[in-house]
């Protein structure tokens, strides 16, 4: 099998789990050395071996709170020394609180989650151009199809992923001139611990994750290695795209659903 990024340099956010851990495993199996980033070290160490003994390609794990500027610049000046260069970054870090009405939400909240979800994406990039303009590389920002479509209680959540589309489209234009490509994944439902961990939070989890699998006309939801592979078409074979907002949803967004207002 041909690898698709042999040999080029990415550095993914939020790679430790989920939709990252995802992203970060497919470029690994591409070829790709991936620079990828957590919070929390456990389970980003625990990938980077695994990773590491099945390779072809490698990665390395480095812990950065993607909220604080000072972090973002040492990961991407951490990945420069290390490999020279970036060819592509994937900003996939972000958070999605527990569903709550707007009444209920504080200033303070919606700020915080506007600075992690994404001032982030917009340093990370700010960051990382200088060296992906060089290589004409390519930015991939992950959003959400709730940018798009709404989501109840969850004003503040997205209208940090429907900025982020708008960001993509407005730095495609920007980084046109230096032939660098960015591009947008917006998944539907997948399966993730944060998805388990916000049904975990409602009165029936069993239940929650079934309606979450039944919003999709494919009846199930989106896995990790699909938005890896989502993400590595973009950046490999999607050569003459850019601005682009690629729906990863199981055509969760088509057809009439149950919809009319039923008291919470």
């Amino acid at each position: 099998m041909s690898l698709r990024y042999l040999n080029k340099v990415a550095i993914v956010t939020g790679g430790s789990k989920g939709i990252g851990r995802g992203i970060v495993r497919v470029f690994v199996e591409n070829g790709a050395k991936v620079v990828f980033c957590a919070r929390g070290g456990a389970a980003g160490e625990a990938l980077e071996a695994e990773l590491n003994k099945t390779g072809p390609g490698s990665c390395k794990f480095i812990t950065c709170d993607i909220s604080k500027e000072e972090d973002i610049k040492r990961l991407i000046e951490a990945t420069v020394e290390l490999h020279g260069h970036v060819d592509c970054l994937v900003n996939n870090a972000g958070w999605h609180p527990p569903h709550k009405p707007t009444d209920d939400t504080t200033a303070e909240e919606f700020r915080d989650l506007l600075n992690l979800n994404l001032i982030s994406y917009f340093l990370a990039s700010k960051y990382a151009l200088p060296s992906l303009r060089q290589r004409q590389g390519n930015i991939i920002n992950v959003s959400s199809l709730v940018g798009t479509i709404g989501q109840k209680h969850a004003a503040p959540y997205v209208a940090t992923k429907g900025a982020i589309i708008s960001m993509t489209k407005a730095m495609a234009v920007d980084e046109s001139r230096y032939n660098v490509r960015v591009n947008c994944i917006s998944p539907g439902n997948v399966m993730t611990p944060l998805w388990e961990e916000l049904a975990g939070q409602t009165p029936d989890a069993a239940a929650a994750i079934k309606m979450g699998e039944n919003a999709q006309l494919m009846g199930r939801m989106g896995t990790e290695a699909e938005c890896g592979l989502a993400a590595m078409f973009l950046a490999a074979e999607a050569t003459f795209c850019t601005g682009i907002d690629l729906l990863l949803s199981g055509g969760a967004e088509l057809n009439y659903g149950f919809k009319s207002q039923i008291p919470s």
